[in-house]
């Protein structure tokens, strides 16, 4: 019997909140859909996550959220990550950094990983904190991976590390989706980026001006989201074999929204 769970991109700002709202009714519906994951680390103005930016997902669908480095920018955050909420932190921070790395629900476990190349934060290693997580979910037959990370080469080299041994593999955090979606060849369903929900015309979900001057000056600027149409929908849906918890398939579902 087959199992279909949808992983959408970075959630960038309102209008990435109103275009989940607007288009993943449809999509679960249309394509069948039994489990949602989205990246919610860019909702709240464009870095972050708060309750209320975390609830507007729970309640246009999402079941799981994901996150990474700008999980942190709100602090109100935190209570949700120690509770009982759907929503993950990346599994490498230093231990007794809040919250978890994994979800768990009946015999599906979702893993938030963020990698090292570029990043710029000095974090435990990806490979072997998964390797630790792994010993623990025998009992799960659907684990999915959501690594959060900006070289390809890092995420790349993840889905063959993983490749047999988890359902999925799938990139986010460059807001740029990619057309490398495959199963790779022992049953891990692969894709470097995700992409995003959010502006169209942006620079990554935020207005163009700032980034601009930020390239042309070397200056900090303050980046913030657009926040008018039209906008942009990525995921993949994944198509997975309950018993084995392979996967069977990956399909890019992209949508554009005036």
């Amino acid at each position: 019997m087959s199992f279909n769970v949808l992983m959408i991109g970075d959630v960038v700002g309102k209008l990435g909140r109103r275009t989940v709202a607007a288009v993943l009714p449809d999509v679960r519906r249309s394509l069948q859909v039994d489990l949602v994951i989205a990246n919610g680390e860019n909702t709240a103005g464009g870095r972050g996550l708060t309750p209320a930016t975390a609830q507007n997902l729970y309640d246009a669908g999402v079941d799981v959220l994901t996150s990474g480095n700008h999980i942190w920018e709100n602090r109100e955050v935190y209570p949700l990550l120690e509770g009982d909420d759907p929503v993950i932190r990346p599994l490498n921070y230093p231990a007794g950094t809040p919250g978890d790395g994994i979800y768990k629900r009946d015999d599906i476990a979702v893993i938030n990983l963020m990698g090292r190349t570029f990043m710029g934060i000095n974090l435990d290693c990806p490979f072997r904190a998964v390797d630790e997580a792994l010993d623990g979910l025998d009992d799960y037959s659907i684990v999915l991976v959501d690594l959060h990370a900006e070289a390809t080469s890092e995420k790349v080299g993840m889905g063959h590390y993983l490749d047999g041994r988890v359902t999925a593999v799938v990139g986010t955090h460059t807001h740029i989706p990619t057309a490398d979606a495959r199963v790779l060849p022992k049953g891990t369903a692969y894709v470097s980026d995700l992409g995003m929900v959010g502006a169209q015309n942006s620079v990554l979900g935020m207005e163009t001006e700032p980034v601009l001057e930020r390239f042309l000056t070397q200056r900090p600027t303050r980046w913030n989201p657009v926040e008018k149409g039209p906008a942009i929908f990525n995921s993949v849906i994944i198509s997975i074999d309950r018993t084995s918890g392979r996967a069977t398939n990956i399909e890019r579902v992209d949508r554009e929204v005036e």
